[in-house]
């Protein structure tokens, strides 16, 4: 039986915390900063609004799940077998599935 210390632990607990806490951050002032330059850029009058290409967007994002489920659906069946793990990877692996079908099936989205 292998017993960590009480600080180990703490120091354990405490990282997940710092790091989303310091994503949270960084999230709120990338956005604070986009707010601030389209308002600067719709008081010059030189606002023009991006288009989201939502085929090439299911595209990318649905073979990146593709990859990241089928690696994570085969790390978690050789680990564990068949067991509610298993989700973790076949549920990105899902969606992604789904994207490209929409990716495939869609003919008049730009």
């Amino acid at each position: 039986m292998d017993i960590t210390s009480p600080a180990a632990q703490v120091v354990i607990t405490v990282i997940p915390i710092v790091g989303i806490v310091i994503g949270g951050i960084v999230v709120f002032f990338y956005l604070l900063w986009h707010h601030h330059e389209v308002k600067l850029q719709i008081q010059k009058g030189t606002y023009a609004p991006r288009k989201l290409n939502l085929k090439v967007f299911s595209l990318l994002t649905g073979l990146l799940l593709v990859c990241i489920g089928s690696i994570l659906s085969v790390l978690f069946f050789l680990i564990e077998g068949i067991s509610y793990s298993l989700l973790g990877g076949l549920i990105p692996l899902a969606v992604g599935v789904g994207l490209l079908l929409f990716y495939r099936l869609s003919d008049d989205c730009q």
